[in-house]
């Protein structure tokens, strides 16, 4: 980047924000009204907050004179997805208190928390500091969550590649104290600017920057989908190194061909000792090298494509003073989540519950939310999130199985897991009517979607055939929808571009099908697609591969012809 050129808004603010003070104390404060300036706003994201108002109500209240129904969303940092019983009870009890009374599983296998209004702000985030949760960083320009796989079939395995979660993530943790201070009451201490943030430096980095940690042959944390991966190699039950992944992300903006999804390239093989190192100089190198000027191309995705692999694994190892050794071979074999019980390797028991669109919330027919706190209650063991939006209760003996047993059937939970395969593989966004870039609805309206095709599902024998099908409600791609085999993305009200063919394991994205289809449509444009899958599919072929194979699009060999080679009908 040339050193003349014109810098975005963010990047003056988040240097002028006294490392993301700025007025954010005073503001929060102000009990006058439910909101915060537009800069406050942006210097908010980094403390794991967004600032949203319910777009169900907008037009009535602005008929009425009213100002918007303010509230915000508050995310929290939670490495690897692990929650002890005392957190899970801590966020249940902090949703009914101070939020919209449910838990939103993020696909970055973390807890959202709804509806807290201003006033409530300080008291959250005290009440989650009790149980030692923060969200710190959970948002804006830095690195985010850091996301490893759920399930521990290989305990000391699966306990490495959390471990090093959690060790990249507080490494990479910010180092201001600002969220302390505002948040948590703490007294200012003034320190050099050396001290404050010595990796991020006073202007953080360009975009968010997202890390996963991946053990095959599961990729159910989407590793082809993030700014950075360490995909473990397993030898004899042990770590004996990581490949490195950098470039992939899902955003894009319609209408605009030069943004684009991309998935991640394979650059290399550390030891675990190295890990964190690397994980350091990659955002070193995308805080010196990514793009400041024009926001819609800061992300990693873009730095890698304008430099190319090879040239950002040139760089990376000059800012790491080695090499990277040769990737080593691996191979994954699945990307949705395994649901009911696993045993692992040390006798202990897993189960993953399906948990629709990632909400933890009772229902008639489901009291979920109070089930798992009444579990929550006896469990000797822990939690775990996953990048697919579903729970799994982890580390339970068979001593206490039976109790464990009694209170999911006692709360109707036990079988939340006997759907279709179509509707277990599926992942939405929040979308309406919180979120303020959603152009068409997602979490509450795609399981009416699945329910719909599930018709043609069951007729044509696939009920246990997994399709990976996500819709989110605008194209910034916050459920990874453009690698799914079937994805939907928010073109306007009730409106979705339809995208077929991406790779059953998270491995290559898919391509437009149909443009601006209305959600009533979707039936009957996919129901003789998936009829003709059932008939027409080879053994083992997956309806991503089919698709292609088919005629119905063309496959989609990297980011950068994402938007090409669509098929002429796609405007019908």
């Amino acid at each position: 980047m040339s050193e003349d050129k014109k810098l975005s808004a963010n990047e003056p603010l988040k240097l002028n924000s006294d490392y993301l003070r700025g007025t954010l104390a005073e503001e929060i404060a102000d009990t006058s009204n439910g909101a915060i300036s537009a800069d406050s706003q942006q210097l908010s994201k980094f403390h794991g907050m967004y600032l949203q108002d319910d777009r169900d109500v907008r037009a009535g209240r602005r008929k009425k004179k009213l100002d918007k129904a303010y509230s915000f969303l508050i995310r929290v940092r939670l490495p690897g997805g692990v929650a002890t019983p005392e957190q899970w009870l801590a966020l249940d009890s902090i949703s009914d208190q101070y939020a919209n009374g449910t838990l939103k599983i993020t696909t970055r296998q973390t807890w959202q928390l709804h509806g807290v209004i201003k006033n409530n702000l300080k008291a959250s985030i005290q009440a989650m500091n009790k149980v030692a949760v923060d969200t710190i960083a959970a948002c804006g320009d830095v690195n985010r969550n850091v996301i490893c796989n759920a399930n521990p079939h290989l305990s000391d395995v699966h306990a490495e590649a959390v471990e090093l979660a959690n060790n990249i993530s507080n490494h990479l943790k910010p180092r201001t104290r600002a969220f302390h201070e505002i948040f948590l009451d703490e007294e200012k201490i003034i320190s050099s600017e050396e001290f404050e943030e010595p990796l991020y430096g006073p202007t953080y980095l360009p975009r968010k920057f997202k890390i996963n940690v991946a053990i095959p042959p599961h990729n159910d944390t989407d590793i082809y989908a993030q700014c950075l991966s360490f995909i473990a190699i397993v030898e004899d039950k042990k770590i004996v190194g990581y490949n490195v992944t950098v470039g992939g992300g899902m955003g894009m903006t319609h209408g605009v061909e030069e943004t684009f999804p991309r998935t991640a390239d394979v650059i290399g093989f550390c030891t675990p000792e190295k890990a964190v190192d690397v994980a350091e100089k990659v955002m070193l190198v995308q805080r010196d090298f990514g793009e400041r000027g024009d926001r819609k191309w800061a992300r990693l995705k873009y730095t890698v494509e304008r430099m190319t692999a090879d040239g950002f694994l040139s760089k990376l190892n000059e800012y790491l003073g080695y090499d990277l050794e040769p990737a080593r071979d691996f191979k994954f074999e699945s990307n949705g989540d395994q649901f009911g019980w696993v045993k692992d390797d040390k006798g202990n028991h897993h189960l993953t519950l399906f948990v629709p669109g990632g909400r933890v919330l009772d229902t008639p027919s489901c009291p979920m939310k109070t089930g798992i706190a009444e579990i929550a209650k006896v469990l000797k063991g822990e939690f775990r999130m996953t990048a697919n939006q579903n729970l799994i209760i982890s580390n339970i003996t068979d001593a206490q199985k039976p109790e464990i047993e009694a209170l999911l059937e006692k709360y109707k939970i036990l079988k939340t897991h006997e759907r279709t395969a179509l509707m277990l593989n599926s992942i939405s966004c929040v979308a309406l009517p919180t979120c303020g870039l959603a152009l068409a609805e997602a979490e509450r309206y795609l399981p009416t979607v699945i329910t719909d095709l599930e018709e043609v599902v069951e007729e044509s024998g696939l009920r246990h055939d997994a399709i990976t099908i996500r819709m989110t409600g605008c194209p910034n791609g916050c459920g990874r929808p453009y690698l799914a085999e079937i994805g939907f993305v928010g073109k306007g009200p009730n409106k979705y571009n339809v995208y077929l063919g991406g790779g059953f394991h998270g491995q290559r994205l898919n391509k437009l099908y149909r443009e601006s289809v209305s959600g009533e449509d979707i039936k009957a444009l996919l129901s003789p697609i998936i009829a003709d899958y059932a008939k027409q599919r080879n053994d083992g072929e997956r309806f991503g591969d089919f698709v292609i194979r088919a005629g119905y699009v063309n496959e989609t060999t990297a980011g950068n012809n994402f938007h090409a080679n669509i098929l002429t009908e796609v405007g019908v």
